[in-house]
């Protein structure tokens, strides 16, 4: 048996690693396809290898790192032990000490499925697809819990904030009222404590069945696997990492190209509430592009970090702390949206539900506010190092 079937249980369920990696490497059009969904017109990944300077990448003796296979090699088995040694924090910590380690597992999964992901042709494809493929899966699955138990906190704040009480609003007594919002504000919030309460304890059920499933043990035996051996394709000595990163610095610089910066740019202009009222969901698929900037932003940290870069652009951390907060406010306020939906609720109910959302659609615009602002002043900076 194979030592790639025996490590750990379930181990028969990662795919095989082809033990000729030889073949066309994605130098050419085969690897910027692999890099981009497709061919489009794109220009070569080295085309832009000086944009990694204009993001403010900068090695930490100056100019921009371009690594090899062997330091991609590298960052992939200090990502890998990192995995290891955080699911074993997980399997022996407690009730109340499984956060970190299911944070620790979700960050490391995230930074081996993104760099999987960006330096695609350096790798054996089909083993790098699918493993990259079940750590998207466990990320996921890890995620849910954590973000209901967030949402929740978050909603609730707002409500304690929206009604000018220093109580918990859940425990907020409905007798007498100050103010119709009061009154909904603490009817508002146990129906969300319910309703986001019960996601996140059957996220939890699925968190732990995830964990003791044997598609999770042949995760585990997957990256234990890569903790030593990377595959590595023949040919991947001869190129560099620059021109893969590279490439995730172009697709982001043209997804915030995209962006509506200028109107975000002024504050209080409203987009955000476009379409509030509408039964569609007109404002969840307005934020669809920031959430890619948001994933490709993070791609791109991840590219820096195989790249041996440590010192990332403050303005950039900043733009990427904007994007959190943007999609935080979205989903909750989706959450607010469809509690108000909820049959046969009180209208004071449903009047405190509206400015929730109205409120949250608010943090939405002003986060897209701070990402334009925090975007200009990472190119600015970069323009100066350059001049």
């Amino acid at each position: 048996m194979c030592r790639r079937c025996s490590s750990t249980r379930g181990g028969a369920g990662v795919a095989q690693r082809n033990p000729d990696r030889g073949g066309p490497l994605g130098g050419g059009s085969a690897g910027r396809e692999a890099l981009s969904g497709g061919a489009g017109g794109r220009e070569a990944p080295g085309a832009r290898a000086a944009g990694l300077e204009a993001l403010g990448a900068g090695a930490p003796g100056g100019g921009v790192p371009s690594g090899g296979a062997e330091d991609l090699a590298r960052y992939l088995r200090a990502q890998a032990t990192d995995f290891l040694r955080a699911l074993r924090r997980h399997r022996e910590s407690g009730v109340e000490d499984a956060p970190a380690p299911a944070m620790a597992l979700r960050r490391t999964a995230r930074r081996i499925s993104g760099t999987l992901h960006t330096f695609r042709p350096l790798l054996d494809a089909s083993w790098s697809d699918e493993l990259r493929t079940e750590l998207a899966w466990l990320s996921g699955t890890l995620a849910r819990e954590h973000a209901y138990a967030e949402r929740l906190e978050r909603l609730l704040t707002a409500l304690q904030r929206l009604a000018g009480s220093t109580a918990p609003v859940p425990a907020q007594a409905s007798a007498s009222p100050t103010g119709q919002l009061t009154v909904g504000a603490a009817k508002a919030g146990a129906l969300l404590d319910r309703q986001l309460t019960l996601a996140r304890t059957r996220a939890h059920s699925t968190a732990l069945q995830a964990l003791g499933s044997s598609r999770f043990h042949a995760v585990a035996d997957g990256v234990a696997v890569l903790a030593s051996d990377v595959p590595l394709r023949k040919d991947a000595s001869a190129h560099r990492l620059a021109p893969f990163a590279a490439d995730v610095e172009a697709r982001l610089t043209d997804a915030v190209r995209a962006l509506p910066l200028v109107r975000a740019g002024h504050p209080y202009n409203a987009e955000a509430l476009v379409h509030g009222l509408s039964s569609d969901t007109a404002p969840e698929s307005q934020d669809a592009p920031w959430h890619q900037v948001r994933l490709l932003l993070r791609l791109h940290r991840y590219a820096q970090e195989a790249l041996g870069v440590r010192d990332f652009d403050p303005h950039l951390v900043a733009a990427s702390h904007a994007l959190d907060r943007h999609r935080d406010a979205a989903e909750a306020a989706a959450a607010a949206s469809s509690a108000a939906r909820t049959p046969r609720i009180a209208p004071a109910t449903a009047y405190a539900l509206g400015v929730l959302h109205a409120d949250q659609r608010h943090e939405v615009e002003a986060s897209r506010f701070a990402f334009k602002g925090a975007w200009q002043r990472a190119g600015s900076a970069s323009a100066v190092s350059l001049s």
